[in-house]
């Protein structure tokens, strides 16, 4: 602006200043008609990369955090007082239905079957005499030698031999029962935990409340897994199964599931429900289920936490877009999907659940023949033009510079 003042100040010199004054404001008006082109021109609408859906065969899935449980758990008690022995375990082992965990004392047992046998004999004897005796009196009796009164003590006396036999039989049998519970075996198959009496301690045995505890099994294959769903869910499972969707969780279906640890970021492991319980619980309002998984290798340990992962749906034909695709907008989602002019739309739609770590099921708001935008849609808003791309195509080439 100073040049141009000084070249107005400069017209009043003569012909020389009118000639400078029409040179400058020529080089102005030039400059701003190339600034309002260069304003025309603008930039380039942006490149995207644009998809059609995917159809695929898809089944939708709730899951659920549950424990695993033993499928059996017994705790080994003594069953007979006395002094512990021997422990023939190491703590946390896998052990065989049949081994041999815990040895108690055994003689005052064995003099105690000992003895029993001793009473056995002395009423067997007993029985010889007083059945001989009685044999003698029948015939005694047929010949008036005896009285009826004495014949029937004769025949009394036989009976109580005999029921004196039956009694002393009876305490061999508990006498060497009690003598078999001195060795304390394992009742089922699996992993023990650690001893909790050490050898010298008396233990207290018996089928009362107050017997010592010696150890804990649970058996570790199969294993069950246990999740708690909502009444909402029970009652969706139940009416889809009744639609003939065999596949869905419900109570008379033993459904395939997957369950994934803490630890893992896919359902590699595969069991089946099989029971869901007969009551909602009042206070939560769920109702528990339970499924069953093989544990050949161990790994699954009662208490330890997992995710199962539950069909519910029958299999049906879904829409699957790029989960990079989706966008969203407060609590909706949305696709960008290019229109016929080549302008982004959007779209809000309502999604299902992720397959293949990479791909959303869309259950609305989209159609089959959509060009979704897959790549670049964090460049472009909503109405804005842009150059769509086929993905996989090769990229567009800028054009030569002049």
């Amino acid at each position: 602006m100073h040049t141009f003042d000084r070249a107005i100040s400069c017209s009043t010199m003569g012909s020389g200043g009118r000639a400078v004054v029409a040179v400058v404001l020529a080089a102005l008006v030039a400059g701003c008609g190339d600034s309002s082109k260069q304003q025309a021109g603008g930039p380039p609408p942006p490149q995207v990369t644009v998809g059609t859906p995917v159809k695929r065969q898809v089944v939708d899935y709730d899951e659920y955090v549950g424990r695993f449980i033993a499928v059996n758990s017994v705790e080994v008690r003594a069953r007979v007082s006395g002094y512990l022995e021997a422990v023939h375990f190491k703590d946390g082992q896998l052990v065989k239905e049949g081994d041999l965990l815990f040895t108690i004392d055994r003689r005052p047992f064995d003099n105690a079957a000992a003895q029993a046998r001793a009473t056995l004999t002395a009423a067997q004897s007993n029985v010889a005499f007083t059945e001989a005796d009685y044999t003698r009196g029948q015939q005694l009796v047929k010949e008036k030698t005896i009285t009826d009164q004495t014949f029937e003590q004769r025949a009394q006396a036989f009976r109580n031999a005999r029921a004196a036999v039956a009694g002393a039989e009876a305490a061999v049998r508990t006498s060497e029962l009690d003598l078999s519970f001195t060795e304390l075996r394992a009742p089922i198959a699996g992993r023990i935990g650690d001893r909790r009496v050490t050898p010298g301690n008396l233990v207290t045995g018996g089928t009362g409340g107050n017997t010592t505890l010696l150890a804990t099994i649970v058996s570790t294959d199969p294993i069950y897994f246990e999740f708690t769903f909502d009444e909402a869910s029970y009652l969706r499972y139940e009416r889809n199964a009744g639609k003939g969707a065999a596949d869905v969780a419900s109570r008379g279906a033993s459904v395939s599931v997957g369950l994934k640890l803490i630890d893992e970021k896919d359902f590699i492991h595969n069991g089946r429900v099989d029971f869901v319980d007969n009551v909602i619980d009042r206070t939560s309002g769920t109702i528990r289920g339970r499924a069953v998984f093989d544990n050949k290798d161990s790994v699954f340990t009662p208490g330890m936490f997992g995710r199962v992962r539950v069909p519910a749906s029958a299999p049906y034909e879904g829409l699957l877009v790029p989960d990079a695709a989706i966008g969203t907008e407060q609590v909706r989602k949305y696709v960008l999907v290019v229109g016929p002019d080549n302008k982004a739309v959007q779209r809000y739609v309502t999604l299902g659940q992720l397959v293949d770590r990479t791909l959303r099921v869309v259950k609305e708001g989209v159609e089959p023949d959509d060009k979704i935008i897959v790549n670049g849609i964090a460049r472009v808003r909503p109405g804005q033009p842009v150059t769509p791309q086929a993905q996989g195509a090769p990229a567009a080439q800028p054009a030569p510079q002049k």
